[in-house]
């Protein structure tokens, strides 16, 4: 049978240990399907991960603390995908001299709007290319969603942020975010 099995143990051993081994098979599967979900959740907006996460431990049939870990894998994985193809996307290194952009009419509501999303977005720049700041930025918006993580992926993979801290950021943020609701909804 194999090498855990001997002939002194009794039927009932040899049947906790298949239980056992088949709750470590489901366990890597829990993490194998929350990680994949992770992933698409974190490409497709529309997939959210903190419902799959409440669903996951609402219905009781999986570990939402196993789904927490493989989300927040999964979310790592693919925000780190996106930083790398804004950074690698072709034709980046020869856009890195400034040129004006396009002139906006400010006395029209959609004018102002446009200028004040180019502020923005040069300040969230700015700060994720700063030491200080970058990894800060990052945390909150991993953690709390404050910027969106959507953004913040694309516009760090423009910044000077290194690619090992921005995933380790990021991680560190979804990690807490999902395994605090993985643990709220195991109260009820």
């Amino acid at each position: 049978m194999g090498p855990w099995f001997t002939p002194e143990m009794g039927v009932g051993s040899v049947t906790a240990l298949v239980s056992a081994h088949s709750l470590g098979v489901m366990w890597v599967w829990q993490l194998v399907l929350a990680i994949g979900f992770g992933i698409g959740s974190a490409v497709v907006p529309v997939l959210n991960a903190e419902a799959y996460v409440l669903g996951v431990g609402v219905s009781g049939a999986l570990n939402p603390v196993v789904a927490a870990v493989g989300v927040s894998i999964g979310q790592t994985i693919g925000k780190v995908a996106m930083f790398l193809a804004v950074r690698h996307r072709p034709g980046y290194t020869g856009k890195r001299k400034s040129k004006e952009p396009k002139a906006v009419d400010l006395d029209t509501r959609w004018g102002r709007f446009v200028q004040w999303n180019r502020d923005l977005s040069k300040r969230l720049l700015d700060a994720l290319s700063d030491r200080r700041w970058g990894v800060p930025v990052t945390l909150l918006s991993a953690s709390v969603g404050i910027p969106p993580l959507y953004g913040v992926a694309l516009i760090a993979g423009a910044s000077r942020m290194g690619v090992v801290t921005f995933a380790l950021s990021v991680l560190t943020g979804r990690a807490a975010r999902f395994v605090l609701l993985a643990l709220g909804v195991g109260l009820f």
